[in-house]
């Protein structure tokens, strides 16, 4: 039996590689402006983003650094070296004290912005959880409670950052509104599913068309039941995002400049030259990560009996709806899911990972980004007496690949375009 590990990692490193800030972002920058040059960064790769972003405007363009500020909000773990850019690593699912406090910086930065100065605003997946500033009337902690309630519930992402955007003073456009009299220029990796603007980092400087009455659906739909001051806010007008005709978009842009297809993409040129056929099933898959996995291997058992030899790519963000209290998030509850579902059929390898590194709604950066299997997983789980269907009724998937050592780590990647997951079949 050949080990095709190596090549998942292979695969999946090269996914990772093309959305790296250090590669991506330079072709994209604006040119300098006049006044000063405000750097506004959040999510998983905001210090990696910031520190390219200094490099190019720095030493290439030779850029006063006197005139060059700003702060980059990044997860626990997400920290690289900046010159002129202020670092402040924060809670990513759950928003922290060092997020609140950071948000509450920028929007001061962005508010003393003047007409000849460009504020740029470098986004990335987790910049949701990063940046934090509940609106008037509710507090941090019941922010964080409500934020907590909408990851178990199953709540797609764009759902919960419906929910986001209505209960906050930076997200849903208003870091725009804050950055009104300056030009904005926000560059974006894009880590939601259809590459939506409104929603990568709940979309700060962009117009939002979701409503109040959109948010209150979201809470309604999961039987979530907030804190009453949570279900005031969510009726207040002054509490409703900006709207297209807002005049605080004037002179703002928004540009992606990476996208789970494109780390997609890259994934399947990888697999292509290993050899295999493609089964290209998109960047954007959505819904529950057990059920997709079901439908996957069904795709995989029929070109297995079909004696083909093919790679079955995919993308997007699935999620998993908690009833247990186990561990793991919804790349490795799929990949158990799969191993079940595939029943140890030989000729099957497979890897479902989130490519920033840290699978799903976990809290610490240094777990898991997913796992690996293959046909052998099932056996040597019940060799060490593991039920694997009981830890996936537990939601326990992180214990069980623990266990038989195929949890995969990859330490902060410094981007996030989405998850993947491949199927390898000979």
């Amino acid at each position: 039996m050949t080990d095709r590990r190596p090549l998942l990692r292979a695969v999946l490193d090269a996914a990772i590689a093309a959305a790296h800030p250090n590669v991506i972002l330079v072709p994209h920058l604006p040119a300098a402006p006049k006044g000063r040059l405000i750097c506004l960064a959040a999510g998983k790769g905001a210090a990696a983003m910031a520190a390219a972003a200094e490099r190019h405007y720095l030493d290439v363009f030779k850029f006063d650094a006197d005139r060059l500020i700003g702060i980059a909000t990044t997860r626990h773990g997400h920290r690289v070296p900046t010159r002129c850019v202020e670092v402040v690593e924060a809670g990513h699912p759950v928003p922290d004290e060092a997020g609140r406090e950071s948000t509450e910086r920028t929007l001061r930065l962005a508010q003393s912005a003047q007409e000849e100065d460009l504020v740029l605003v470098l986004l990335s997946g987790g910049g949701s959880a990063n940046w934090i500033a509940p609106v008037d009337g509710i507090t941090f902690v019941e922010k964080q409670k409500l934020t907590r309630s909408l990851l178990r519930s199953g709540a797609r992402i764009d759902e919960i950052n419906i929910v986001r955007k209505h209960l906050s003073r930076i997200k849903g456009g208003r870091l725009a509104r804050a950055s009104r009299r300056a030009e904005v220029v926000a560059l974006a990796i894009s880590d939601v599913p259809f590459d939506d603007p409104s929603s990568i980092a709940s979309g700060p400087t962009v117009p939002d068309q979701t409503t109040l009455a959109d948010a209150r659906a979201v809470i309604e739909k999961y039987d979530l039941l907030p804190d009453e001051a949570i279900r005031h806010a969510l009726r207040d007008p002054q509490n409703e995002s900006c709207k297209p005709n807002d005049p605080c978009f004037a002179r703002t842009r928004l540009e992606l400049i990476a996208r789970p297809r494109d780390a997609l993409a890259a994934a399947i040129a990888a697999a292509r030259k290993a050899g295999y056929e493609i089964i290209d099933l998109g960047a954007d898959l959505e819904g529950e990560a057990r059920d997709v996995a079901a439908n996957h291997a069904r795709l995989a058992l029929q070109a297995r009996s079909e004696r083909k030899r093919v790679a079955i790519v995919s993308g997007g963000e699935l999620t998993v709806t908690v009833r247990g209290n186990g561990r793991g998030g919804p790349n490795q509850e799929y990949a158990l899911a799969l191993a079940l579902a595939l029943n140890g059929e030989s000729g099957i390898a497979a890897l479902a990972a989130d490519t920033d590194g840290a699978d799903g709604g976990s809290e610490v950066a240094s777990d898991p980004a997913g796992a690996i299997i293959d046909e052998r997983t099932l056996s040597r789980a019940k060799s060490r007496g593991l039920d694997a269907r009981s830890y996936l009724g537990n939601n326990d998937a992180s214990a069980f690949f623990a266990e038989i050592g195929d949890l995969l780590q990859t330490g902060p990647t410094l981007t996030n375009v989405n998850d993947l997951r491949v199927i390898l079949v000979e």
